[in-house]
């Protein structure tokens, strides 16, 4: 799914009022714990900002002689 920062901010709101019911992206979500939305949160934050949870690199080794 595909958050936006409005969605973050809304999100944000809700912890710090202290409400475990929030509408995003037009669905309602209930939360169970404040744990569970700082989460949520935290995989939002990422996603907006471009970092891919998982996400992992691949080097090759180079060499200047031989194979």
């Amino acid at each position: 799914m595909a958050w936006t920062q409005a969605d973050v901010d809304q999100l944000k709101a809700a912890i710090a009022k202290g409400v475990t019911r929030v509408r995003l992206n037009g669905e309602e979500v209930q939360y169970r714990t404040l744990e569970e939305m700082k989460s949520t949160l935290r995989m939002m934050e990422d996603e907006v900002a471009g970092r891919v949870a998982g996400a992992f690199r691949v080097s090759y080794p180079r060499t200047s002689r031989g194979l």
